[in-house]
């Protein structure tokens, strides 16, 4: 694993995913299948990121969620979309440590409709048993400050806010039956992350 130093307090760890010729046939599948892109590259253009939670209490068992580039049997709620297995580009540790598990610019399927666009942040944690922490909220300041500075983002978004996007520009997933409920990571975290990156003076969630 290599460190990467962003600035004197804070580290990006890169810890990748398996992203082989699999993974990526795959990537390019779901582009094709749910997007309806023709002949796609998998890389993505970030205009949006995501906030999750993981509701799974370690950071071991939340990386293994994520390495394989296959959906496990268990994920029944969306296998039926794609064999390609969920993924983030980056995983914030309980006590604040950044992963990165994949590349910046290269699709993550993360959220329905907006992969194609969307930067993935997954924290670690999110049930009652272990709660999101201060760090965490910290860590998920610190990077949305840092890809808002790389790139052009237009939208900060809790995963629980995706299907408000449907009829959006944005929007391009193709089944109308394809959606999941989600709560992830929680309104108190989002308008806590929301309240200390106004200076990017992100557009609002459409209602």
């Amino acid at each position: 694993m290599m460190l990467l130093t962003s600035c004197a307090s804070t580290k990006i760890i890169d810890r990748p995913i398996v992203f082989n010729e699999e993974r990526e046939q795959l990537t390019k599948e779901y582009l094709m299948e749910r997007y309806g892109f023709e002949n796609p590259a998998i890389t993505i253009v970030p205009k949006m990121i995501v906030l999750h939670w993981t509701a799974i209490p370690t950071l071991e068992g939340s990386f293994d969620v994520f390495n394989d580039p296959t959906l496990p049997n268990w994920r029944t709620d969306v296998e039926n979309a794609s064999g390609l297995n969920v993924s983030s580009h980056f995983l914030v540790a309980q006590d604040g440590t950044i992963y990165r598990l994949m590349p910046e610019t290269v699709m993550g399927r993360h959220v329905i409709g907006l992969n194609h666009c969307a930067i993935g942040i997954e924290n670690v944690g999110g049930t009652e048993e272990t709660p999101l922490t201060e760090a965490q909220l910290k860590a998920n300041i610190w990077l949305v400050n840092y890809i808002s500075e790389k790139y052009n983002i237009d939208y900060l978004i809790g995963h629980y806010e995706y299907p408000l996007f449907e009829g959006h520009e944005l929007w391009l997933e193709k089944d109308d039956e394809y959606r999941t409920e989600k709560t992830d990571p929680g309104e108190e975290f989002m308008a806590n992350v929301r309240k200390a990156t106004t200076k990017f003076k992100f557009k609002s969630v459409p209602q």
